[in-house]
């Protein structure tokens, strides 16, 4: 592997073209522009293949001026898995794999407003989500993701063994459980407290990547609270330094949108946060995710 600026890029991709479209990298830390990419046709499998190797590459990656309809979109992300349906909050109701993240002037809640992996608590977490913005506020609304392998391998020797055998506990229970928030009151969401969402799954805290394989610490905000066979308040003091170092800034990049904007992140290898810095305007965003695989150390 060689490292170029903060990248592992494997040998045998190391200075490789691409035949199809360019990719302009966007931070220092992860994501990258493609240009030359219209997401509303049918892409053969070599421009597919190309797009998969830029998302392992960068983590994220972004594409200015797309229109595409739900229809175009959601055939867009079967190219990549099978497509995941949210447990707990609702869909769309024409297209229940699509994910209408709407908020409105009069919200003040948001949805992704925290640091953040996508439903981390499948058993078969995401491999990932593509957001199309379809209306953006004037100003306000950035996305922020962040690379868990440089956080990971920043990381002093003795604190990576540390942890590299931990198993951490998953659940939804704390943002949609019984004692949570009512989405319905402060959001648009389509959710409401529940009591299916008090179950747990046990993943890995550091995985090993399927494509990349490389290592890197999988937490998830307030899904991860504890660690297996400890308390949340033993699990504490190391999960919030796990998260802590996750999202320091020097790991981060922070886009801002426009309208017609999609941004397609790997779920395996970065986390999110949505900023709600925009009250008296609306943003409409429709995320479709692809369901991955089972983490594994």
């Amino acid at each position: 592997m060689v490292v170029i600026a903060g990248r592992r890029i494997s040998p045998q991709n190391l200075g490789a073209e691409y035949k199809r479209f360019t990719v302009t990298p966007y931070a220092g830390a992860l994501g990258a522009v493609i240009e030359g990419v219209d997401l509303s046709q049918d892409l053969d499998e070599e421009m597919i293949a190309e797009i998969r190797r830029a998302l392992i590459e960068n983590l994220v990656i972004f594409f200015r001026g797309q229109d595409m309809t739900p229809e175009q979109h959601l055939a867009f992300a079967r190219k990549f898995g099978t497509l995941n349906q949210h447990d707990q909050v609702k869909g769309m109701d024409d297209y229940p794999d699509i994910i209408e993240v709407r908020q409105e002037p009069t919200d003040t809640r948001n949805f992704g407003g925290a640091w953040h992996g996508d439903v981390t608590y499948l058993p078969e977490p995401p491999l990932g989500s593509i957001l199309y913005a379809k209306e953006v506020p004037p100003v306000g609304g950035d996305t922020l993701w962040s690379n868990l392998y440089l956080a990971y391998e920043d990381l002093s020797p003795g604190y990576r063994a540390m942890i590299d055998p931990l198993t951490v506990i998953h659940t939804p229970a704390i943002i949609y459980g019984e004692k949570s928030m009512d989405w319905s009151k402060d959001s648009s969401v389509k959710s409401a407290p529940t009591k299916a969402a008090h179950y747990e799954v046990e993943h890995p805290l550091v995985r090993t990547h399927p494509e990349s394989g490389r290592k890197l610490f999988y937490v998830s905000g307030a899904y991860t609270p504890r660690f297996k066979d400890q308390t949340e308040e033993e699990s504490g003091p190391i999960i919030d330094y796990v998260m802590y170092q996750a999202t320091r800034e020097p790991f981060t990049c922070r886009w801002r949108w426009q309208a017609g904007d999609v941004a397609f992140w790997d779920n395996r290898a970065c986390l999110h946060y949505a900023l709600n810095d925009y009250y008296g305007h609306r943003r409409i965003m429709h995320r479709v995710t692809i369901n991955g695989e089972r983490p594994v150390p």
